[in-house]
């Protein structure tokens, strides 16, 4: 298994507290190896096997637990209140009623609770009302391009690094296809993308129209850094052939959400102070799945970066909005904490100072960075605004995962 330091020592950070740890994410980015690596981590201080119960829904023993009572017939056996344990749950959203058994156990039991799961709705309704204040969010992603390269056992300095980039922005970050060989990559994201729009998508929320689905999905995929109006793309589809309205549209983009395949970006008014309702952009997960969803047509490699950049910006804890400034475009409006990073994003610096004079529309003293494909090394910075290109500024030290 390949070490996720920064996710389990989030883990470690909230052991044995009263908060109910859910893990998100979508499908195969690691959430199953987490839990894993967490009770290895468990069994290492010496926690005995009996104070750790590990259920995976998914497995062939598990497939008929899919009702609360059968959740609760399962555990109770496996439940002692003289002992403090440790309680992991894979992929709990399969099992209708389960945030009540999990409000039960938190009541009834000296325990430490850890769930996952691959659709955002597990954090809405009964959850949020049961366990309201008591739960915290990990979220989880494919291989960050550090993760990358420690998972192909190459170094920082290495000569390797720009074609690893290479690799990374064609194939992406999911753990197997990262370890897989060039030859079954395609093949196994291809499968991944089938069982994320007909399972975790369709199937889950019976989608019948898996056409207009798969059109919305590639029409999302090739147009990474545009921003979009649900009227607009459904116009485009219509006269594509598909049939489709923007209400449908509407729907299909929430379920993209919830399935954690597209995240969404909202546009923010920087001088009015206000989230503009119009519009907003949409962002893949990885950029492996971008390509499957694109029939693997080459292009759109701004966007494709833009992208890359968001996901990054998630991994290390950022909520990111776009910027809108009079009529000026910034790319990304991240925010942590106290801090505010303004991001710009270009495969090359133009000739002109077009995308450094968005940035320096802002008059405030917050940071700002212009982030390039194409490597400059004499250009350190443009009018006061550092410029680094995205390899370097991927593998800088700033801390993964929430800060």
């Amino acid at each position: 298994m390949i070490q996720r330091d920064a996710y389990l020592n989030k883990l470690i950070q909230f052991r044995d507290t009263d908060l109910i740890k859910v893990i998100t994410g979508v499908r195969r980015s690691g959430k199953s190896v987490l839990l894993r690596l967490y009770r290895d981590y468990l069994k290492s201080q010496d926690i005995a096997d009996e104070q750790i119960i590990y259920l995976n829904f998914e497995e062939l023993e598990l497939l008929s637990v899919r009702t609360a009572e059968a959740l609760i017939a399962v555990l109770t056996p496996k439940l002692d209140k003289t002992l403090h344990q440790y309680l992991m749950f894979d992929e709990i959203q399969m099992v209708d009623g389960w945030q009540t058994v999990i409000n039960g156990l938190r009541v009834s039991y000296d325990c430490d609770i850890i769930v996952t799961g691959s659709n955002a709705k597990m954090l809405s309704g009964e959850l949020a009302t049961l366990l309201s204040g008591r739960y915290v969010e990990i979220p989880i992603y494919p291989f960050s391009f550090k993760e990358f390269l420690a998972a192909k056992k190459i170094t920082s300095d290495s000569r390797e690094i720009d074609q690893a980039f290479i690799e990374y922005e064609k194939y992406g970050g999911f753990p197997l296809v990262t370890l897989s060989q060039v030859e079954l990559k395609d093949a196994i994201l291809s499968s991944l993308y089938d069982t994320i729009t007909l399972k975790d998508v369709a199937e889950r929320a019976k989608v019948r129209d898996i056409e207009s689905l798969r059109a919305l999905v590639a029409f999302l995929a090739d147009n990474i850094g545009q921003l979009v109006k649900p009227a607009k793309v459904a116009g485009v589809l219509k006269s594509e052939g598909i049939s489709i309205s923007n209400h449908t549209v509407e729907n299909y983009l929430q379920l993209l959400e919830d399935a954690f395949l597209f995240y969404r970006s909202r546009q923010y008014d920087l001088r009015g102070k206000t989230y503009l309702r119009t519009a907003g952009k949409y962002f893949v997960v990885d950029p492996g799945l971008r390509r499957t969803a694109t029939g693997r047509r080459p292009g759109n490699y701004a966007g494709q970066l833009e992208n890359i950049v968001y996901m990054e910006l998630l991994r290390r804890g950022y909520t990111v909005d776009v910027g809108k400034m009079n009529t000026k475009g910034i790319d990304f409006v991240a925010r942590k904490l106290d801090r505010i990073l303004y991001v710009q994003v270009t495969y090359e610096v133009p000739y002109n100072t077009h995308e450094t004079d968005n940035l320096l529309q802002l008059r405030d003293n917050y940071d700002k960075l212009l982030i390039t494909q194409r490597h400059y090394p004499e250009i350190q910075s443009i009018d006061g605004i550092p410029v680094i290109n995205i390899v370097d500024w991927l593998l800088e030290n700033e801390p993964d995962i929430m800060g």
